[in-house]
């Protein structure tokens, strides 16, 4: 039987400018549907792995929309909750040179900010299920969502699920008051497969790299520099089997260098970077990381070092593609890890 997934999160509209235009300067929006974890959910439909998205949703024309982007891409919708008066949105500004991109959030009092635990029947989505996947915006909407994606990694962790969780720190985020560091440690404690950057273990939990710091404003990054995050939290998170981040060196907005590491408590294992000239849109692009390196484990059991370089080439795809999920298959994942980056008409 084919390894199935779930994920577990908001999917928001997501309204945009078209092409590099500023707010002030938009007299209409192109409308993409996405989110963290439904963009990890379409990755893996991509690429053959069996995935159901999970969710609350209005019971409205928009609500209906955003569920029928997730059943085109072929992500199982059956678990999705239906309720609460509003869909998440929100604002993209895209940057280019040196001008960055922004987000405005108008997602207060979404439907999924105000799940609750017992509105989904866990056991249920879990049957036949070998891996569940949160990440750390979905704790971050509300009180009453960290307490349902608590539920979540709970039954998940007794069922014998793998869970993966990608830290997803947002500044713009963590409104409510909720306790940050004691909810994100109790919730990545059930964690066997880790993901996040030097910014996501500082916020989250106070780790900071030992030694040289860690240049993130530049496009000198050090995988070495990560060595001691991923051991600090191999130590507060004993579950963990593998610790992953990616790094990314921003040269401008429309440059970046790509590439990614994972710690498995001995060794580091490091990609190849590559040169992102041209970026097309580079939100989704931790999403479709984390889509790959699950696609990866799953499929190259016990060859980490294929699964991560599959991971880092897909998610390098991603920055060409418009929107939020990245709609890549495993063959133009597999030719760009085989070296061949040309981009020539295929015909």
């Amino acid at each position: 039987m084919a390894k199935r997934v779930v994920t577990f999160g908001e999917i928001m509209l997501r309204l945009a400018p078209q092409g590099f235009l500023r707010f002030s300067q938009a007299d209409n929006f192109d409308v993409v549907y996405g989110g963290g974890e439904s963009n990890v959910a379409v990755s893996l439909a991509n690429f053959g792995i069996p995935v159901d998205f999970v969710t609350r949703l209005p019971k409205n024309d928009i609500g209906e929309c955003a569920m029928m982007e997730m059943r085109k891409r072929g992500v199982g919708v059956e678990n999705i909750v239906w309720g609460g008066d509003r869909l998440g949105i929100y604002f993209l500004e895209t940057g280019a040179v040196s001008r960055g991109s922004k987000v405005v959030y108008d997602r207060a009092h979404s439907a999924m900010s105000e799940i609750k635990p017992g509105m989904v029947d866990w056991e249920k989505v879990f049957e036949g299920v070998e891996w569940f996947h949160w990440t750390g915006i979905t704790p971050a909407i509300s009180q009453s969502s960290a307490d349902a994606c608590l539920e979540a990694v709970k039954v998940a962790s007794r069922l014998g699920v793998t869970i993966s969780t990608d830290l997803n720190y947002r500044a713009k985020l963590w409104k409510y008051g909720g306790d940050r560091e004691a909810i994100m440690t109790e919730l990545t404690s059930y964690c066997d497969v880790i993901l996040g950057n030097e910014e996501d273990a500082e916020m989250h939990f106070g780790i900071k790299p030992d030694g040289a710091a860690v240049q993130t404003h530049g496009h000198d990054v050090k995988a070495e520099a990560f060595l001691s995050v991923c051991q600090q939290m191999m130590k507060k998170f004993p579950r963990a089997k593998k610790v992953i981040t990616t790094l990314r060196g921003s040269i401008s907005a429309s440059h970046n260098t790509w590439a990614g590491v994972l710690y498995d408590g001995k060794e580091m294992l490091q990609t190849r970077q590559y040169q992102i000239t041209d970026i097309v849109d580079r939100v989704g692009g931790g999403d479709s990381f984390m889509g790959g390196l699950i696609y990866g484990l799953l499929t190259y059991s016990n060859d980490d070092q294929r699964a991560l370089d599959f991971a880092v080439a897909a998610s390098c795809l991603k920055h060409t593609i418009k929107g939020d999920a990245n709609l890549v298959t495993v063959d133009e994942v597999t030719k760009l890890m085989g070296g061949d980056a040309s981009g020539r008409v295929v015909r």
